[in-house]
């Protein structure tokens, strides 16, 4: 099974905070719960593009690197 993450929600007033508690930085917020979710998800897609930009910018100056796909995989306890 592939790993889940887990959303906060913090009413807060009017709107809702929402961030990701195992990926630091991946915060957002919405007027309503669903927006929060919607923004959120879109967070998440960027965080992990500008990760990916980076990354292929470090790669760039390697000679010898290989990239293959990862899934987080939950282990029976």
């Amino acid at each position: 099974m592939a790993r889940q993450l887990t959303a906060v929600y913090i009413k807060q007033g009017e709107w809702y905070t929402a961030y990701l508690e195992e990926i630091p930085g991946v915060n957002t917020q919405g007027r309503t719960k669903e927006e929060a979710r919607a923004n959120l998800e879109d967070a998440l897609r960027l965080f992990l593009e500008a990760n990916r930009e980076l990354a292929q910018q470090d790669i760039s100056q390697h000679e010898d690197v290989s990239e293959e796909p990862f899934a987080l995989v939950e282990r029976a306890a």
